[in-house]
């Protein structure tokens, strides 16, 4: 058996990160383990296209929910990267770290340590902010991150910020900094017109360095424990059992599925689960694959009266002059994910922080690019940020080969529910003001028929799909939380030499997509991995409206969601006549 100092299971998001950074003591041997195999592939570098890897069984693990029960018991896909760089090479690159409060609430939930002014310095040492360095910003860190290009050609992104404005949402320049709440532009992991995957940004600069070993398309079975430590790691490669060890510590980094289904097959984990899957316990952790919580969102659609969207380049020749371009300069159409607008949001008074998040798409199509509106189109994608249902991960049997059972329990909590009619409502607002007056058509989905409180409820649980941010399943928390898996320097709780360092930690899930925030955690886990003194805490100002308690949004709409409805419905009729008028 070969034997590393260090042994990283999953070389994603997180593990990437750990490696480069582990390697660093040119005294110490990193062994990186990968289920998937290389990147090369232009489909992930090309960040245009995004939803082909994504639906690609050659680097998704191809996950499905258990049927869900307040979702009309409809399995929902999970993708999750198998592949070097881990999701971060086939998710939709979209930058966001999350709010202030949500690492204070971190903190405060027993993750010692882990409150904004910790973190904010790791997220700037991660950073190459297009715009250069500033207090908030990183400015010559691995990670790449740009605004895109869309903003300069296409009048949707501007005509979405100003209704936001409109509607009497606050204008944010940077809602990576100082103030996340409002509307402004998007950020994205693209560098060059490439993708700044971690295996991009982390991986490969080090690939050589003579302390870091990677093996590829291998399958961890489990971890080996001598007792109650983790000494070694077993997996198959080519259907050989192969089994190594480690000297310091064995760090899980497989994601929030993979990580705790890895500790639930070593005997770590839920009694029940383990005794139903045939696995003998080791250590009884009721929190593992407990607590999964994701993000949902659905994508409202509307005709777009002008010629200026994305579905007028979709044709097979504009496809191919795009890829020609973005093959020989890295620039145009191929070189952005094209979510370059957004927006955070409170969707009613008395919350602290916004719990809303917007991405604006210039083109009416399905996330996965297979269902496309005819003719020119917009959506926005909406969803709310901080559910409150929780799910489970959890083990079959003691075979790798077995996908794990996972229930994500979506709209199980009547709170979850009440924050979608109000997401659905206040968008349909946004939409329906002055500025988006000269693009919008027709509402294509869910319609205008879709009003009353019923009806939006059987919308979304037709119609609402994943975010893909899985997470918290492995949570950081104080010693007296029955569900807190790990300490708050990320150890396993009674097993010695093992860590978790993924979005699994999440003691809660953060305001946004969870790339960011993933990579953040490994870059400081790995300062307390390796006993380095930790980066300074910084001591910046966050906004907050100061009258968050007693209303949603600051200013009036310009347009009510009773004057938007009369004027829906007053383009219907005329829609209708001019239809039966024209034969």
């Amino acid at each position: 058996m070969e034997t590393f100092d260090y042994i990283i299971v999953g070389a994603g998001s997180a593990g990437c990160v750990l490696a480069n950074r582990l390697t660093e003591d040119a005294n110490c041997t990193v062994l990186l383990i990968e289920a998937g195999g290389s990147d090369r592939s232009l489909f992930i570098q090309m960040p245009s296209a995004l939803s082909i890897p994504m639906n690609d069984t050659r680097y998704d693990w191809g996950y499905r929910s258990q049927p869900e029960p307040y979702m009309d018991n409809r399995s929902l896909h999970c993708p999750r990267g198998k592949v070097v760089g881990g999701s971060s090479s086939i998710n939709g690159m979209v930058y966001v770290r999350g709010h202030a409060c949500d690492f204070n609430e971190w903190h405060d939930r027993g993750a010692t340590g882990w409150s904004y002014a910790n973190c904010l310095p790791y997220f700037q040492r991660a950073e190459t902010w297009i715009e250069g360095a500033d207090d908030y910003r990183g400015g010559d860190g691995p990670l790449g991150v740009c605004n895109g290009n869309g903003m300069t050609f296409n009048p949707l992104y501007h005509a979405f910020i100003d209704a936001g404005r409109q509607a009497g949402y606050p204008a944010t320049k940077d809602y990576n900094g100082h103030q996340q709440e409002g509307f402004g532009p998007m950020h994205m992991t693209v560098k060059n017109g490439v993708r700044c995957s971690t295996a991009n940004a982390y991986f490969k600069p080090v690939a050589k360095r003579p302390n870091l070993n990677i093996v590829t398309h291998a399958l961890v079975r489990k971890i080996i424990l001598d007792g109650k430590r983790a000494v070694g790691v077993e997996y198959d490669r080519s259907r050989t059992p192969i089994r190594v060890t480690a000297r310091r510590e064995i760090i899980l980094s497989a994601g929030a599925i993979g990580s705790p289904t890895i500790l639930q097959r070593s005997g770590i984990g839920p009694g029940k689960v383990l005794q139903g899957a045939g696995v003998d316990v080791v250590q009884d952790l009721a929190g593992v694959g407990a607590n999964l919580t994701d993000h949902l969102e659905v994508y409202l659609q509307y005709r777009c009266v002008q010629a200026v969207t994305l579905n007028g380049h979709l044709g097979l020749i504009s496809k191919g002059l795009i890829g020609a371009r973005w093959m020989l300069f890295r620039s145009g159409l191929g070189a952005t994910n094209h979510f370059e607008a957004c927006a955070f949001i409170r969707s009613r008074p008395g919350l602290k922080w916004p719990d809303l998040q917007y991405h604006f798409l210039p083109a009416a199509m399905s996330y996965d690019g297979k269902a496309i509106f005819p003719g020119h189109g917009f959506q926005v994608h909406v969803g709310p940020n901080k559910p409150k249902s929780r799910g489970q991960v959890a083990i079959r049997s003691s075979a790798a080969e077995d996908t794990p059972r996972i229930l994500f329990n979506y709209l199980e909590h009547e709170e979850d529910r009440a924050d979608w009619r109000r997401a659905i409502r206040l968008t349909r607002e946004i939409i329906g003001q002055p500025a988006m007056d000269e693009f919008k058509g027709d509402e294509i989905q869910p319609s205008l028929a879709v009003s009353d409180d019923s009806d939006i409820d059987a919308w979304v649980r037709a119609k609402a799909e994943s975010s893909y941010h899985p997470s918290c399943t492995c949570k950081m928390g104080a010693a007296d939380d029955p569900l807190a898996v790990l300490d708050e320097a990320c150890n396993v709780r009674a097993i010695a030499n093992l860590r978790v360092v993924d979005a699994s930690v999440f003691p809660t899930i953060t305001n946004g997509n969870l790339n960011a925030p993933t990579i953040m955690v490994a870059e400081r886990a790995a300062d307390i991995i390796m006993g380095k003194q930790l980066l300074p805490g910084s001591d910046v100002s966050v906004w907050i409206d100061p009258a968050w308690s007693e209303q949603q949004r600051a200013g009036e709409p310009k347009r009510s969601w009773r004057d938007i409805q009369t004027i829906g419905k007053l383009r219907q009729r005329v829609c209708q006549r001019c239809e039966k008028e024209s034969g």
